[in-house]
């Protein structure tokens, strides 16, 4: 049997989550079709990801350590196709590419890479990056990703995770053409498992019994709740500490909360914007064609919609703004409440545990005391000292 790997290096917002939900919840169905998805727990290549990098993730990169070479060898070990997935490989340099292509051993490696037009990736960029603590304004975002010549923090992510030719430059320049796949995200209006049905067929899982019911999503959010929850961020970031952070703004307020609300309002590009990512996203298009990459999909989905109604989250009225924040507090409410809930138990637990030692310490001292009474009085010196400490307590010889 040959070995192969397929390896998945991104984008970004392109199915990605749903994808490795599924391939992590059905690994002993894989495995018992020959398909290997090494994960021990459902963030396993994030750490490999991580440790390939040598990123700096607010103190995860310290759980990375050696996980990519780990998850290497699991994938040397199987003799039949493996698959690895995560979308922050998207930024890894050429040297660090072709260091894990090579880690590989002899397999056949296929590069797959999952691509949305830049009309949805650019506001969804931003989006995230609110999501994960930023207060920069949609304007000054759209400002540094649109001037190549300034090298900023947010234009070299966001170029470095959603520039199509250059990802699949950097990840399959030793490999033949016919080896690197490009996944093309279906438009809006596309039937809903259409995306699922590209992956399937290129990562091989036509015909397997999968339950693809999502357990795990990064919903997006509309345009005032996107404010609302910048606005939160320029507030109140600097005073709560990460992980309260993840929990509270992003799972609790972001994910739970504010990606349920109906919002007329989507998140869009502004008109000149939006012509000046269609002619990228053009010249992209012909450049993967020349390259003569395998295309899952059709490449015109790269183009996106055309442009729709336009609203600036930079500048959303109060009134809008006051739906999503009762929401908001509302939810924090619950969750408070929750949280008492479980510090009350935990404070009785403590109660019940400090009741239990009180009285195991008890009966270990009376059982203490009797023995070494047990012991003084088989000896006259011992009942000597017995009788002195007696006296001097003023107890009777049958108090001790």
């Amino acid at each position: 049997m040959t070995r192969k790997v397929l390896l998945h290096v991104g984008s970004p917002k392109t199915g990605t989550s749903h994808l490795q939900d599924v391939l992590f919840r059905h690994q002993h169905l894989l495995r018992d079709h020959g398909i290997l998805y090494p994960a021990d727990r459902f963030d396993a290549h994030f750490l490999a990801a991580l440790d390939l990098m040598k990123l700096p993730w607010g103190g995860l990169e310290t759980q990375a350590v050696g996980a990519w070479e780990r998850l290497a060898d699991q994938v040397r070990d199987w003799p039949g196709t493996s698959i690895i997935s995560h979308e922050i490989l998207a930024v890894a340099s050429a040297t660090q590419a072709q260091q894990a292509i090579d880690s590989l051993g002899d397999a056949e490696v296929h590069l797959v890479l999952s691509a949305r037009d830049l009309v949805r990736q650019i506001p969804a960029e931003w989006q995230e990056n609110v999501k994960h603590r930023s207060h920069v304004t949609y304007a000054r975002f759209l400002e540094q990703i649109r001037d190549p010549g300034r090298e900023t923090r947010i234009g070299s992510w966001f170029w470095g995770a959603q520039e199509v030719p250059d990802i699949l430059a950097r990840w399959g320049s030793s490999l033949p053409p016919e080896r690197v796949h490009v996944v093309t995200v279906p438009p809006p209006g596309a039937e809903r498992d259409e995306l699922w049905r590209r992956f399937s067929r290129t990562f091989g899982l036509d015909d397997l019994p999968l339950d693809l019911t999502p357990e795990r999503a990064n919903p997006s959010l509309g345009v005032p709740e996107t404010a609302l929850l910048r606005r939160v961020n320029a507030r109140f970031t600097s005073i709560v500490a990460p992980p309260d952070y993840r929990h509270l703004v992003r799972e609790v307020l972001a994910h739970q909360t504010l990606s349920h609300r109906e919002s007329a309002a989507r998140l869009t590009l502004p008109p000149l914007a939006h012509e000046w990512a269609q002619d990228l996203s053009r010249s992209w298009i012909a450049e993967i064609e020349r390259q003569g990459y395998d295309v899952v999909g059709d490449l015109t989905d790269l183009i996106g919609a055309p442009a729709g109604e336009w609203n600036d989250p930079d500048a959303v009225a109060a009134r809008d703004l006051l739906p999503p924040a009762v929401d908001a507090i509302g939810a924090l409410l619950v969750e408070g409440a929750r949280l008492r809930d479980v510090e009350e138990r935990l404070h009785g637990e403590i109660r019940e545990l400090r009741g239990e030692l009180d009285r195991a310490r008890q009966t270990v001292s009376h059982r203490l005391r009797r023995k070494v009474v047990a012991s003084l009085e088989g000896s006259a010196a011992g009942r000597g000292a017995l009788d002195f400490y007696r006296r001097l307590r003023g107890r009777s010889s049958r108090s001790a």
